[in-house]
């Protein structure tokens, strides 16, 4: 990831906020040269500066055979920036950027595909996604024609060694132009451009980059 330092955010409550609002995670691993890349989504386990991402393939997916090093890339909120915004576009000659937040996991990958720790990924992942729309949907240990279905899935755990967590949130401009992106964005429709203002708002609060 390129990461200049003014966008650099080191405090892992940002890597939760992150897969809170988007745990639709990229799995990248490299095999013979070329890489293989999923998209599923994921448990984050975290105690401290330990990090886990926990989620499972299709039996059928090749990646489900990869165990060791891997990469995973995280989306949050994005937004695209006019120049038009910021009070000095002119006497600084602005162009349009993004804003955005995102993170890139590296680490290693431990695969398993035994009954009971599948069952178990598969009763904590529908808890916690059924839990975000109200439904009410969970694994039912004891019924055959739900555990015989486990052995279509490979289960993961992954370790991460490094993370790097990337805020681009205008903290290269003056605190005006970035005030005036907060109020623009918020006057527009979409949850992705009220949410970069947000992150724009609490980086302003700790006056990042003044």
């Amino acid at each position: 990831m390129y990461l200049p330092r003014a966008f650099a955010e080191t405090d892992l409550a940002a890597l939760d906020a992150l897969v809170a609002r988007d745990p639709f995670a990229t799995l990248v691993t490299v095999r013979d040269g070329a890489p293989t890349i999923s998209q599923l989504p994921v448990l984050l386990v975290r105690d401290g500066e330990r990090v886990e991402l926990h989620g499972h393939w299709a039996r059928a997916n090749p990646q489900s055979a990869h165990a060791g090093p891997a990469t995973v890339l995280l989306h949050g909120a994005h937004a695209y920036v006019s120049p038009g915004w910021y009070p000095d576009k002119r006497a600084q000659a602005r162009v349009p950027t993004w804003n955005y937040a995102s993170a890139e996991l590296h680490g290693a990958l431990e695969t398993y595909d035994d009954e009971d720790g599948l069952a178990d990924l598969v009763d904590r992942l529908s808890r916690h996604f059924e839990a975000r729309v109200g439904g009410d949907w969970a694994f039912e240990f004891d019924r055959p024609e739900e555990r015989v279905q486990l052995r279509g899935i490979v289960g993961f755990r992954f370790r991460a060694e490094r993370v790097a967590i990337k805020h681009k949130l205008n903290q290269n401009h003056p605190r005006a132009n970035r005030e005036a992106v907060v109020a623009a964005l918020q006057a527009l429709p979409g949850d992705a451009n009220r949410d970069v203002a947000a992150l724009m708002r609490a980086a302003l609060a700790t006056n990042t980059g003044d």
